[in-house]
């Protein structure tokens, strides 16, 4: 499973954990890199005291590469880049934003920036703008996400591009992995398979809310505000739905918005909270270690790989 994402990161498997906010601990980063992955840090919520607290942990509990996701838009983002900085944490990846200007800083003192994206015309400029990689996130993805599926996004931006692709969005299993191999990509990130591991600190009803989903139980709501948001349906969902069918103005709706995650991920509030999650939700179905997730992965793409090529002889 060697491909240009294993070497230009130097990790045993091409597999990056997404940097989810309130989500993405220090705990389930450094589970993630030890078992061969990229594990990432979400910066998302946390001050900047916490998150130079997690990358130091992160680095006394892992002698491997890690990373930190940057919510660009954060209250916290100037502050954040310095602890990055400061850390010097090898791998930062983006969103909610353009980091065109900080690839070339972020560059100069050896920290690689892969940006999660949606658009190919943005991924094309910031190509320009020096990237080596790129995440292609579809909208099957939990949390905030864009209007094209992961099927049609990845094989788009493999032939638009020259640095090489991870996909994102609708990856739970070595068939996803597979899947997303035959696009184009050389790499996938995923969340949602993360979130339901022992290593994951959220509340335990948050990850038994994503064990009992099943195909349609996902909804995007938050496309008033221009910043559509998948989770699970509950009370909340269909609060901003009747919301928006209403037309309620853009601050009232992320007035309710405002603290639900952390409602849900820390307290365990998983009808007025916000449950994000993928699409994929219904295919997990145990809650189980980081590293037998990482190996189970890699055990069934290569089996799966193996049975595609036998077949294709036949």
């Amino acid at each position: 499973m060697r491909t240009r994402i294993t070497d230009i990161l130097d990790i045993r498997y091409p597999l990056l954990q997404g940097g989810m906010a309130w989500v993405s601990t220090a705990s389930l980063a450094s589970a993630v890199s030890e078992s061969g992955g990229l594990g990432i840090i979400g910066a998302g919520g946390m001050t900047p005291e916490e998150l130079r607290e997690d990358i130091r942990e992160v680095k006394a509990l892992t002698n491997h590469p890690f990373g930190v996701n940057l919510m660009l838009l954060s209250p916290y983002i100037n502050e954040h880049i310095e602890v990055v900085k400061e850390e010097c944490v090898p791998v930062v990846t983006t969103g909610a934003g353009n980091p065109g200007s900080l690839i070339k800083e972020f560059a100069e003192i050896d920290i690689l920036t892969i940006p999660v994206l949606s658009s190919v015309m943005l991924a094309k400029r910031l190509e320009r703008a020096g990237a080596r990689a790129v995440i292609a996130e579809g909208l099957e993805s939990g949390g905030h996400i864009g209007e094209v599926t992961t099927m049609c996004l990845v094989p788009q931006m493999v032939d638009a591009l020259g640095i090489p692709v991870i996909a994102a969005g609708g990856v739970a299993d070595g068939r996803g992995i597979v899947a997303c191999f035959a696009l184009g990509a050389e790499g996938v990130q995923m969340g949602t398979r993360f979130v339901c591991s022992h290593e994951c600190a959220v509340h335990r009803h948050y990850k038994e809310a994503i064990l009992k989903a099943t195909d349609r139980s996902t909804v995007t709501t938050g496309g008033a505000t221009g910043h559509p948001v998948r989770c699970l349906r509950n009370r909340l969902t269909r609060k901003f739905e009747e919301m928006e069918g209403r037309g309620v103005c853009r601050e009232e709706i992320e007035k309710l918005g405002a603290g639900c995650l952390k409602r849900a991920v820390c307290d365990g509030d998983v009808n007025e909270g916000s449950v994000m999650a993928g699409q994929i939700s219904g295919l997990i179905h145990e809650i189980q270690p980081v590293r037998e997730i990482v190996e189970s992965m890699v055990h069934d793409a290569v089996q799966t790989m193996d049975t595609l090529n036998q077949q294709m002889k036949e």
